[in-house]
């Protein structure tokens, strides 16, 4: 069999291994975080935030259909979709690596002897299969996100200028330079990083077209790719809209034409010029102005997949971000408006003193018959500004943050040398490498360790080296060896890495800096580029696969490494039998049977019934206000795709600032009527309204809403104050707020049952919680004012305690969201978690919520895992009522309900804490012998946990972890305590004694 055979059918062979192990691990229905987004938003074409993932959303709708009607499965089609698009990477990377290889040891013309061919495909399949196994790859490939396509667009690209160089001297090999540029523009249409191959193609380009590469030849190369790089980045993807737009202003308010006539003769004239360019550079046989031109018009043709999003906006979906249908929205959708500026090269520190704002630009918006003015854009300007401000966010946690992390006082001005130290012990040492390591050392659990605390990080399952960075490592706790992604790769992979990158400069330096150059620009070049503000929602590895993906090619050439510096002393085809087969097990089979259970989704599918859980506990033609995620986005899965509860409109209070959402929310959706919104759309437009500060009139009393609103949507200038631009703006007279309640709408609508009638308050007053009110604010305050109690109202309980707008005390917990009633506040009711509606609370625990499998599932990822908190947290919730209202047999009830569905098994301290009060309840229903169990298992976790703590302590001779140290020492004396209380002497004493023996180990820790 040749060569030619062998390399495509072990591709394919790599692809199907893949393939196979992505179906059988991925997520059956909608998973966190932006998926359900995803789902929803390619299932009806609709439109997804910015900056959008249009190519994504069609490829996902084509998916979709072999669902066959059964709604339930669109999800599942769809993850198949990133499923094989991961699969068809690790096919592209195989054939990558076995090109390079094969480029490397294969002179031109030389016969491929037995003993290369097994090395050559030796490689490819280690290099592929180690990538495939990788944990952020994997983690992205068993989900519908865009990062799987983002992948293989990378890797065919890689693939096809490889093609290129292969046949470079051949006639009509351009048209490989031209297909890549093509796929370049597609990924446009999928996610931005895939720009960043732009570099490796140019430096390919040049090295085959330069047989005697310079210095000088290669900072010259090195700057015009990345120019390439920006032209493609800034003229194609924003220039060339912003163009377009200001050619449509023109035409509209200047010639007076229709919306987007100056787009279509913008369009026009550019094809025109481009075809007449592109013929001209045939006619006078300028190849290479030729080939920059085509390749310019196809990144173009490529980047038009975002036509969907104008024409889907057009046609008012539910889902519809920004609303890009016009030239100057959809400029704010491809520059990512909404999300703001971070300054890159120069800019200010988290502590510089704002001492005036510049107008940096104007702000249009569609009116009725011509582009009208929306404000304008500003900035800050600062006292003081630095070269590569890395400390720049201003917002309270990211200071704390800052302060922590570098060692700083309040008082202490960062300099350049502190930022720079910042972005390599921060940004790039903890953020990246702390990734990088994960992937091809080893990681200790999938907790969350952004901040630099124990747990989250990585080791490599070799205790002493683990011991030098991390302290003892003889008594690992459970919260790393019981945890899914405890994983151990004793760093083989990383050295294979290493052998294949020498021996790549070895051998070949302008292929190895080809590479070299893609792990930097995928990787570090990120780092520095997004400038990212500490305390992100969740890890974000997903974001540097490209640099991993550069990593695993040398990780398959280290197989020849292997060959000619281990095994040399074999003949040719037994040492490259040797070099495969250690390599295969030092890399994608240990990385394979290590990872496999922590990113097997296969049992678990909470995020799809926690969604469907929002959505039935609420009552008929509800109004349910999310914030989050993982609030929002599962629920739009839910509605969109399953169509579960199509009469409850959801609110995501996050986009409610936005003129394009409150639109949409005067809009029927689905069996949702439009919501009681007073406002008109010149009172909320774009740049009205934005912002209206708290101004203290000295009013004692509280004012009903009607009147608040009133003077925050008045027109009058007596209702408003200067600002320093001179521009007049509304304010907020006061934070005493009022709604007068009618007794007989409330029960008339089912908000309050009659037999509570006495328990209905004549009016609800409250504190606003804020010093200003956004536009979504108002929105809400809107729609408070004239709902009259005809919708019901709730809010997701996981959002920020502020969203709540002060309402704390009319606010009900009823499971995972709380319901607004206008009831007499319960003083003796401090908290927000003592006020329980029970009856509905009951119903949903008991006969309305379904549990994603949590107590069975092989795997729960990290934020599955988290909810077992929550939910844990609603179990004593509803206890704890069912027990003050005297309902002893249904909090029993309840007690079974928690042992049928949840696990008892513990993820995290932060279960230990729940499971705590949980116990208090079995003590107070006088369960003895579960409640003594419970006890003992916390006792057991903490014990563990704890030990660990003091050996690592004692080690370092430093606290470590202070705040779990404090937490669980908290807790084992509560239950010591509470053993007491309920006269578990003996287990009491046991506690008591365990107690002890921690606070003699830590006491020297404490005040040192």
């Amino acid at each position: 069999m040749t060569y030619s055979k062998i390399n495509n059918l072990t591709g394919w062979l790599c692809f199907l291994i893949a393939a196979v192990t992505y179906i059988l691990t991925l997520d059956q229905s909608a998973s966190f975080w932006d998926c359900g987004e995803f789902i929803a938003s390619a299932f009806r074409l609709e439109v997804v935030h910015q900056p959008g993932a249009p190519l994504v959303s069609m490829i996902q709708r084509v998916f979709s259909s072999f669902a066959f009607g059964d709604k339930t499965k669109v999800a599942y089609f769809m993850n198949i979709a990133s499923a094989l698009a991961s699969a068809a990477t690790i096919l592209f990377l195989f054939w990558t690596i076995t090109a390079l290889a094969k480029r490397a040891i294969i002179k031109k013309n030389e016969e491929i002897t037995y003993a290369k061919n097994i090395t050559i495909i030796g490689a490819g399949l280690v290099g592929a299969l180690a990538y495939a196994f990788s944990d952020s790859f994997w983690f992205s490939a068993v989900e519908a996100e865009v990062y799987a396509m983002s992948s293989l667009c990378t890797a065919i690209a890689l693939w096809g200028i490889l093609k290129w160089e292969a046949q470079a001297d051949e006639p009509r090999a351009d048209r490989w330079l031209a297909f890549v540029a093509y796929i370049i523009g597609l990924s446009i249409g999928v996610h931005l990083l895939n720009l960043l191959v732009i570099p490796a193609v140019v430096f390919v380009y040049y090295f085959r077209k330069t047989p005697e590469p310079t210095n000088k030849g290669i900072i010259k190369t090195f700057f015009i790719s990345i120019l390439i790089l920006a032209f493609v980045q800034f003229c194609i993807i924003q220039y060339m809209v912003s163009t377009a737009a200001w050619f449509d202003y023109f035409f509209v308010n200047t010639l007076g034409f229709g919306f987007g006539t100056g787009v279509l003769f913008f369009t026009v004239t550019l094809i025109s010029g481009l075809t007449w360019a592109i013929r001209y550079s045939i006619l006078q046989k300028k190849q290479t102005l030729n080939l920059a031109l085509v390749s310019t018009m196809l990144i173009m043709f490529g980047y038009g997949s975002f036509s969907m999003l104008i024409i889907r906006a057009k046609a008012k979906p539910n889902l519809n971000n920004t609303n890009p249908e016009n030239a100057f929205t959809f400029l704010n959708y491809v520059n990512r408006a909404q999300y703001g500026e971070r300054p890159l090269l120069y800019g200010q520190n988290y502590n510089a003193d704002k001492i005036d704002i510049k107008q940096t630009g104007n702000l249009y918006r569609k009116g009725d018959v011509k582009y009208e003015s929306a404000g304008t854009k500003s900035d800050y300007i600062y006292d003081k500004k630095t070269l590569l401000p890395r400390m720049y966010s201003d917002k309270p946690e990211h200071i704390k943050f800052y302060k922590d992390w570098m060692g700083f006082d309040d008082s202490h001005k960062p300099t350049l040398l502190d930022n720079i130290k910042y972005m390599f012990s921060y940004q790039a040492g903890h953020m990246y490498m702390r990734y990088f390591m994960w992937n091809f050392v080893g990681r200790q659990n999938n907790q969350d360790g952004q901040l630099g605390e124990n747990g989250g990080g990585w080791l490599s399952g070799i205790k002493p080296i683990d011991a030098i960075r991390l302290g003892d490592q003889k008594n690992l706790p459970p919260s790393i060896v019981d945890n899914k992604a405890y994983n151990r790769f004793f760093f083989l992979p990383l050295i294979l890495g290493l052998i294949g990158a020498v021996w790549h400069f070895k051998r070949s330096k302008n292929q190895a800096a080809v590479i070299a150059l893609l792990f930097f620009f995928t990787g570090v070049a990120i780092v520095l580029y997004l400038n990212s503000v500490p305390i992100e929602p969740r890890e974000r590895d997903y974001a540097y696969v490209g640099s991993f993906y550069a990593f695993a090619i040398w990780i398959g050439l280290s197989v020849i490494g292997l060959k000619e510096w281990v095994f040399k002393k074999f003949t040719p085809a037994k040492s490259a039998i040797f070099a495969s087969s250690i390599a295969l097990f030092a890399a994608p089979i240990l990385m394979a049977s290590q990872g496999w259970d922590d990113h097997n989704r296969s049992e678990s599918h909470l995020a799809r019934d926690i969604s469907v859980n929002y959505l039935k506990s609420c009552a008929p033609n509800a109004i349910l206000f999310t914030y989050g995620d993982n609030d929002t986005f599962p629920v739009w899965y839910a509605q969109e795709v399953e169509n579960i509860r199509p009469d409850v409109r959801v609110v995501n209070l996050s986009l409610f600032t936005a003129d394009w959402y409150i639109d949409g929310m005067r809009r029927k959706q689905n069996q949702s009527p439009p919501l009681p919104i007073s406002m008109k759309p010149a009172q909320y437009a774009e740049g009205t309204r934005d912002v209206m500060y708290y101004q203290d009139f000295k009013i004692a009393q509280s004012i009903e809403l009607k009147q608040i609103m009133e003077v925050l949507l008045s027109d009058n200038d007596e209702d408003k104050i200067t600002l320093q631009d001179g521009s007049k703006s509304n304010i907020l007279p006061t934070k005493n707020f009022k709604l007068s309640i009618n007794s007989k709408e409330v029960i008339d609508t089912g908000t309050v049952p009659i037999e509570d009638a006495g328990k209905i308050a004549n009016s609800m007053e409250w504190t606003y919680n804020s010093d200003y009110v956004s536009k979504g604010t108002l929105a809400l305050l809107d729609i408070l004012t004239h709902n009259n109690w005809k919708r019901p109202i709730y809010f997701s309980g996981a959002m920020p305690d502020e969203q709540y707008v002060g309402l704390d005390k009319y606010l009900y917990t009823e499971g995972l969201t709380l319901r607004l009633l206008p009831l007499k506040p319960d003083t003796a009711k401090t908290e927000m978690y003592e006020r329980v509606n029970v009856k509905p609370f009951y119903n949903n625990m008991m006969n309305t919520f379904k549990w994603g499998n949590i107590k069975y599932a092989n795997h729960l990822d990290r934020q599955s895992a988290d909810d077992i908190t929550m939910f844990s947290n609603m179990f004593n919730g509803l206890i704890g009522g069912l027990i003050s209202e005297g309902k002893i047999t249904e909090s029993k009830a309840v007690v079974n309900k928690y042992y049928q569905v949840m696990p008892l098994k513990f993820y995290s301290m932060r279960q230990v804490m729940s499971s705590f009060y949980f116990t208090e309840n079995l003590y107070r229903l006088n369960d003895l012998n579960r409640a003594n169990a419970f006890i003992n298992k916390s006792a057991d976790y903490m014990n563990k946990e704890l030990t660990h703590l003091a050996d690592v302590s004692e080690s370092k001779n430093s606290l470590s972890s202070e705040r779990e140290v404090q937490v669980y020492m908290t807790y084992l004396g509560q239950m010591v305590k509470l053993t007491q209380a309920h006269k578990q002497y003996d287990l009491s004493n046991k506690l008591e004694k365990q107690y002890n023996q921690f606070v003699n180990r830590f006491t020297p820790f404490f005040g040192s």
